[in-house]
Parts: C-alpha cells; structure tokens; sequence
C-alpha cells in the first residue's frame, strides 16, 4: 500500500505548524522552501486541509496557515482522510467468477479487517506526539 506524496507533505507541514508559535501564521512561501516544494503544488495541499478543518489560512501580508484546533486532536488518519478521502483501498475484483460469487469475498473481508487495524492504529497516533519528539531531540 503506498499514500501519495501530497500525504507525506501534508503530515509534514503538520508537524510544521504545531512546532510554530502559538498565533503565528505561517507563509505557504516558508512552508513550501522547508519541504523543497513548489508553493503552488503545497497551496493545493493546504487547501485540502482548510476544507477538511484541521488548518486555517489567515489572509494579508502577515496571513498564512496555522492549526485550526488542538493539536492533541488531529490524527495521523485525519490527516490521511483530508488527502487521501475514505475511500477503502481494496474492491474485490473477481465477484463475477462462480469461486467468489458470495456477495462477501472472502478476501475483501481480510482486506477490510487489515485496513481497519490500520485506521485504528492511525487515528490513535497524533501530530502533537510528532511534534514534542522533535522538539524533545531538539532541546538534546
């Protein structure tokens, strides 16, 4: 399985944001030169993450992005769900073969199962925690 890169952006400048002080908006400019990216490609991104609510953007000269609720509430899944949407990851493909004709395809069912795993061990892994980690090697 293999998220798009815009995920791996979007977690990234996630981080980013929790670390900026509080209040401070941070530029798309400054935002996009720490990943190395072009602001047009990452203004895509952050779009993505205003519509979803996990970030607002503050217009003007001294406007920008800063997290739009508490940190300790937004998930590496919510992230993912902004980027990615929720959709499942596997469709059985074979339902019209008579071996897997069952409305239930026995091997969506396991695939299913995995990808709730997977969701429920995202969604109890927060930004936040990224966050003080950096900041507790930093202070090293």
């Amino acid at each position: 399985m293999k998220y798009s890169k815009a995920t791996n952006y979007a977690l990234h400048t996630m981080v980013y944001l929790t670390l900026a002080p509080k209040g401070k908006s941070v530029g798309v400019e400054q935002l996009a030169t720490m990943q190395n990216l072009s602001p047009t490609y990452l203004s895509k991104i952050l779009t993505k993450l205003v519509k979803a609510g996990l970030i607002k953007s503050t217009p003007g000269v001294n406007g920008g992005y800063s997290v739009a609720r508490q940190s300790d509430t937004i998930s590496f899944l919510d992230v993912i769900h902004a980027i990615e949407g929720q959709t499942t990851l596997f469709h059985c493909s074979l339902e019209h073969e008579e071996l897997f004709r069952d409305p239930n395809c026995i091997i969506e069912n396991v695939m299913i199962e995995a990808e709730e795993n997977m969701k429920k061990e995202l969604s109890g892994k927060y930004i936040i925690d990224i966050a003080n980690q950096i900041q507790l090697q930093k202070n090293k």
